[in-house]
């Protein structure tokens, strides 16, 4: 599974801190204590070796005792400052503060008691030092589903195992699934759970608070390297225009794999999406590559980059020689009639 960035960072600087106190450690010791491999020690020795204070010159920078590392052994021999306590201005102890009182709500915190007394016990630190202003935040965050449900899906994460889920869609449907567990995020008002799908064959976001059950497997998560994140573009989805889309009932996969705001079944089998546009570019590729589920779209001007799209790509279509046959066009050729078990 693919690492990610902030997660390397945080254990860089936990092992600075960490060796600045402990002395010369083991490989083997180290790599125990950070949940890695011997061979990821290495790989981030060699990283934090080039990494220090601005400047950057050989004297800037963090260094270890090189004879140390040949025999097995991490000896850190100048920190660079990395290990000084840090001072926060009002306004920084203030963010921190509300960052603090936002994880508290958070299903993965308030189900793991280890996790919830450590972030309780930063923030009643940060507030005393911070006094009255403190008093003056609320943070509030909507609930994210099931705290049984939450905690099973922490300890799978935390495990690298395999789930079996049973979950409901947006438009009522209920399934049972397979998947690999590679992150857990929020975005606007709800939590998600980033996976490999085997049902689908693919990647595949659920929504947590639609998560009716979930068993963690012997199974192992097998790498999944491009699973993990959910493109938001920047955007918050609250602040995100909102869109709405009339789509045919055999586009239900739609609301079942996107995070969608609400959806309404109408007459005739066809239902209505309503949800939040942050990605403009993913969206239009979406409704291009499924146009006979596509009933209607708003805003008119949501639907008219897309109406300019197409007829883009049929501009490029004649450019290269190839002219798709109207429904007029008397020398269009017949389709081949299916067999009648191939009928829909």
């Amino acid at each position: 599974m693919a690492e990610r960035a902030d997660d390397r960072l945080v254990r860089l600087l936990g092992m600075v801190a960490y060796l600045d106190g402990a002395g010369p450690v083991p490989v083997a010791e180290l790599a125990a204590r950070f949940g890695v491999s011997p061979a990821q020690i290495h790989a981030d020795v060699d990283a934090l070796w080039v990494s220090g204070t601005p400047g950057y010159w050989p004297d800037d920078l963090i260094d270890f005792d090189a004879q140390s590392i040949e025999s097995g052994v991490v000896r850190l021999t100048e920190s660079r400052g990395m290990t000084r306590p840090l001072r926060l201005g009002p306004s920084e102890a203030v963010a921190l503060v509300a960052a603090l009182r936002a994880m508290r709500e958070l299903d993965a915190v308030a189900t793991d008691p280890a996790q919830s007394e450590l972030v309780e016990s930063a923030l009643r630190k940060l507030t005393d030092a911070t006094g009255e202003a403190a008093d003056a935040l609320d943070v509030r965050l909507a609930a994210g589903g099931d705290p049984q449900v939450v905690a099973t899906l922490t300890a799978a994460l935390r495990a690298g195992r395999r789930l079996r889920i049973r979950y409901v869609s947006g438009a009522d449907a209920t399934s049972e699934r397979e998947i690999d567990p590679v992150r857990l995020h929020t975005a606007g008002d709800h939590s998600y759970l980033a996976s490999w799908c085997y049902r689908a064959g693919g990647p595949r976001t659920f929504r947590v608070d639609r998560i009716l059950a979930a068993t963690v497997l012997e199974a192992s998560v097998a790498e999944h390297p491009d699973v993990g994140e959910v493109d938001l573009s920047g955007v918050s989805a609250a602040e995100a225009p909102l869109a709405t889309l009339v789509l045919a009932s055999s586009a239900r996969w739609f609301a079942e794999e996107v995070p969608v705001e609400t959806v309404t079944n109408l007459p005739g089998g066809d239902f209505e999406v309503t949800l939040h546009v942050t990605n403009p570019d993913w969206l239009r590729r979406i409704l291009l590559e499924m146009p006979s589920h596509v009933r209607s779209v708003r805003p008119a001007e949501l639907a008219a980059d897309v109406r300019a799209a197409a007829r883009d790509a049929l501009a490029a279509y004649e450019h290269a020689g190839y002219v798709p046959a109207g429904p007029s066009d008397p020398h269009r050729a017949a389709p081949d009639p299916a067999p009648d078990g191939d009928r829909a």
